[in-house]
């Protein structure tokens, strides 16, 4: 395809930093400018060769190819800059769409689960057949002549109508980001509109009401536990080890597969994998093998061993997530009790959804609820983290001068969920316990 100079801006953002890891694969020239501030993109992007500098006019030269992050404006001093130079200026959704066009690709779109499904399918196809992909969570991999690209396929303000992929996956339809969508139906209204731009097949899963309503233009095969999915994971059996089941398209047993990830989602997810490779034609054994040995992404279920407590650090920020995250320590860990450490992510989206995050929260055996994370956009609303504690019975409030609260458990599994800063939460509780 010929190699080209292209120039990010915002290269550390979780996109984009995938995208340059791509496109550097490539064999292409791949810098950038952001911020100075260190973000966890940034060692990676670094490691491969790419060279990140601070925001400048000045960096753009003749020639390049101007990658331009979703959160800059036409009137940023480096988009004026490409403008007169007469640089081809592309949005981080049009260039995605460039690898889409020229692969046999593969969109993960829902409203939660996209992450976790596009790394594992983006791993089982690596292995086997030669595969580009872009993750985000900042991961990204490509070369010139791979015959897959999996890529994540984000509904937030409807970025993912750029695409026009082979097959989809849609792992569900929910009223997430209530500060763009109206309501649940102006989602599923998106989700079909992306659906109508698939050329060969969707894999959705069953039991999502709003995605067996789907009206698109090519099959849509429903993967999932019920009589009436056409993939279907039968036999199932949940252990501390992980989970095995037999799996089926329509009457026909594809085999039986084993992944050690947990939770109900992580079978949904790996069934959506296999309904995939398929359709495709990749051989069902060396798929079976690649499941096995997948131990998942990043902020998702990520396991330390703090003292003799389990501490779990998940970016779970929506009730289905917080749901899924502590079933799959219940499976894990089904002889501890379960300590949560929730941090509320913003006012609206707290506002939104109270009543399901107690529903979920209560699942745990213990609930504290940090402070709410507010964004630069809103500081303040009319709901408060008190307003969640009074809808879990037991549960309390905690910050940075009350985290010795944790120091009672032992033998406990703490998962510490949020979209935040949460992080800054698991810091203090480690100095706390190790010292």
């Amino acid at each position: 395809m010929g190699t080209k100079t292209y120039y990010f801006i915002g290269i550390k953002g979780t996109g984009m930093a995938a995208l340059a890891r791509v496109l550097h694969d490539q064999g292409n020239t791949v810098l950038g400018s952001d911020i100075e501030k260190e973000t966890f993109t940034q060692g990676p992007l670094l490691k491969a060769g790419i060279e990140i500098l601070s925001f400048d006019p000045a960096n753009l030269k003749p020639g390049m190819t101007v990658i331009k992050g979703n959160a800059f404006s036409e009137d940023h001093p480096e988009v004026q800059r490409a403008k007169e130079l007469g640089l081809t200026i592309m949005t981080y959704p049009e260039a995605v769409e460039n690898e889409v066009l020229n692969h046999t690709s593969i969109g993960i779109a829902g409203a939660h689960g996209k992450t976790s499904t596009t790394a594992l399918l983006a791993h089982v196809l690596d292995a086997v057949e030669p595969t580009s992909y872009l993750i985000g969570d900042g991961v990204g991999k490509g070369n010139d002549n791979d015959r897959f690209f999996v890529f994540e396929a984000d509904e937030y303000r409807d970025h993912f109508l750029a695409y026009h992929p082979d097959y989809a996956i849609m792992t569900n339809i929910d009223f997430d980001h209530p500060d763009y969508f109206k309501d649940i139906d102006d989602v599923r209204g998106s989700f079909e509109t992306y659906g109508r731009q698939v050329k060969k097949a969707i894999f959705a899963w069953g039991d999502d009401e709003n995605l067996r309503k789907l009206d698109v233009d090519v099959p849509v095969y429903y993967y999932g536990t019920g009589k009436d999915d056409d993939f279907r994971a039968e036999n199932i059996k949940r252990t501390p080890a992980g989970s095995t089941y037999d799996a089926y398209f329509r009457d026909e047993k594809l085999g039986t597969f084993t992944i050690h990830l947990y939770g109900e989602h992580s079978i949904l997810n790996s069934l959506a994998v296999l309904a995939v490779a398929y359709m495709e034609k990749v051989n069902m054994d060396e798929i079976k093998k690649e499941l096995a040995n997948f131990s998942g992404v990043k902020r998702r279920f990520s396991e330390t061993d703090v003292a003799d407590d389990k501490m779990i650090d998940d970016y779970a920020h929506h009730p289905n997530e917080i749901k899924a995250t502590i079933d799959a320590a219940r499976q894990k860990y089904p002889d501890k009790e379960i300590v949560a450490v929730f941090q509320p992510h913003t006012y609206s989206r707290l506002a939104a959804y109270i009543d399901g995050f107690a529903k979920s929260l209560s699942k745990a055996d213990k609930v504290f609820v940090t402070p709410i994370f507010s964004s630069i956009r809103e500081k303040s609303g009319k709901v408060s983290s008190e307003d969640l504690e009074a809808k879990i019975p037991g549960s309390e409030g905690i910050d940075m001068a009350t985290i010795n609260k944790l120091e009672q458990y032992h033998h406990a599994v703490v998962i510490f969920m949020g979209a935040g800063d949460i992080e800054k939460y698991e810091d203090k509780f480690k100095e706390l316990v190790n010292k």
